[in-house]
C-alpha cells in the first residue's frame, strides 16, 4: 500500500480589519481632545508656577500685609478647608437620604419629577445662592446660633459671640451644602440604581425588611460611589467664589468659630475681592494663593478617580 499524500498547508496571508473613515476620524477626535486636555492643564500649571515664583522669592515686606507669604496663604488655606468641610458633613447624609428615597420608596412618578428638581439645583448660579445666603438664610440663622452659643458655648465651634448680621462660617457652610447637594445626590442615585437586584431579592426572601435590605445590599455596594460624590463635592465647594464673597467678611485669622463676624476667608473669594486692586508682587501672591488651590483641588479629585476605579471591576452579582 502506497502511503498516502499530504499536501502541504498554505499560509494564509494575516488579514488586518479595514477601519472605515468614520472611525479613524472619530478615534483621531477623541485622542486629540484627550491630548489637548492635558496641554491645557499642564499650560494652567505652568502659568500659575511662572507667576507665583516672584511671590515666593519676595521679601515680607514687599507682599500684602508686609507678612511672610504663609502667614498670608496659611489662614486662606483654613478658610477654604472649613467651609468646604462644613458643607460635605451637611450634604453628604442629605444627599444619601434624597437618593435612596428616589431610588427604593418613593413612587415611580414622584421619583422622575424630585430627580429633576435636585438636579435643578447645579444650574442656579452661584451668586443667586449667595443672594440667598445674605437675604434669607443669614437672617433667619440668627436664633439658631444664639441657642448654640447659650446651650453649647462650651465647644468652640459656638463661643460666640453671635455675629449681629448672621454672616458667619456656619452659613456660609450650609449654603455650599446646598450647592454640592445635587452633585453627591447624581452619583449616589446612579450606583444606587446599579445595585445588583439579585443582591436585593436575596435579602428580601431571608425576611429582611427594605431598611434592611437597604444596609445589606445597596450600601455596602454604593460606599465608594458615595465616597467619590462626595470627593466630587468636596472638589466643587474648594473652588466656589462668588457666593462666599457675598456672605463672608474674611479677615486673614485662624478660627474655628463658626457663628462670630470674625471669619477666616477662603482662596478663591480672596482672589476674586484682592485682584482688581492688585499690582505688582500683590498680583503673584494671589496667583501663589491660586496655585495652592489648584494642587488641593487636583489631589481631591484624583482621590476620587482612585476610588472610582476601585470599583470597576466589580460588576453583576459578583
Amino acid at each position: 500500500m502506497s502511503a498516502p499524500t499530504t499536501t502541504p498547508a498554505t499560509a494564509t496571508p494575516s488579514t488586518k480589519p479595514v477601519r472605515q473613515l468614520g472611525d479613524r476620524i472619530f478615534a483621531g477626535s477623541a485622542t486629540g481632545a484627550g491630548v489637548l486636555i492635558l496641554i491645557v492643564l499642564a499650560g494652567v500649571a505652568v502659568f500659575l508656577i511662572a507667576q507665583a515664583i516672584p511671590a515666593f522669592t519676595a521679601s515680607p515686606e514687599e507682599l500684602p500685609g508686609g507678612r511672610n507669604l504663609a502667614v498670608y496663604i496659611g489662614p486662606l488655606v483654613f478658610g477654604t478647608l472649613l467651609s468646604a468641610l462644613i458643607a460635605l458633613l451637611i450634604a453628604t447624609p442629605l444627599a444619601v437620604a434624597v437618593a435612596l428615597f428616589i431610588t427604593h420608596y418613593a413612587p415611580r412618578r414622584l421619583a422622575q419629577g424630585l430627580g429633576y428638581v435636585v438636579d435643578l439645583l447645579a444650574a442656579v448660579p452661584s451668586i443667586v445662592y449667595g443672594l440667598w445666603g445674605v437675604a434669607v438664610l443669614a437672617p433667619a440663622s440668627l436664633p439658631f446660633m444664639t441657642r448654640l452659643q447659650d446651650y453649647l458655648g462650651w465647644i468652640p465651634l459656638f463661643a460666640g459671640p453671635v455675629s449681629a448680621t448672621g454672616r458667619t462660617m456656619l452659613v456660609v457652610g450650609v449654603t455650599l451644602a446646598v450647592m454640592i447637594l445635587p452633585i453627591i445626590t447624581a452619583v449616589s442615585r446612579e450606583v444606587f440604581l446599579q445595585t445588583p437586584k439579585l443582591h436585593e431579592e436575596a435579602a428580601l426572601a431571608l425576611g429582611a425588611t427594605r431598611w434592611e435590605m437597604i444596609r445589606m445590599a445597596v450600601l455596602p455596594f454604593g460606599r465608594s460611589g458615595i465616597i467619590s460624590g462626595a470627593m466630587l463635592g468636596l472638589g466643587r465647594a474648594l473652588g466656589e467664589t462668588m457666593a462666599v464673597a457675598i456672605i463672608l467678611s474674611g479677615s486673614g485669622i485662624v478660627t474655628f468659630n463658626l457663628i462670630s463676624s470674625s471669619n477666616p476667608s477662603s482662596i478663591a473669594a480672596n482672589i476674586a475681592l484682592q485682584f482688581p486692586d492688585s499690582t505688582g508682587v500683590a498680583v503673584n501672591t494671589l496667583i501663589a494663593s491660586g496655585l495652592v488651590l489648584f494642587v488641593i483641588t487636583l489631589l481631591v479629585n484624583s482621590i476620587a478617580r482612585w476610588i472610582i476605579n476601585r470599583r470597576r471591576e466589580f460588576s453583576g452579582a459578583n
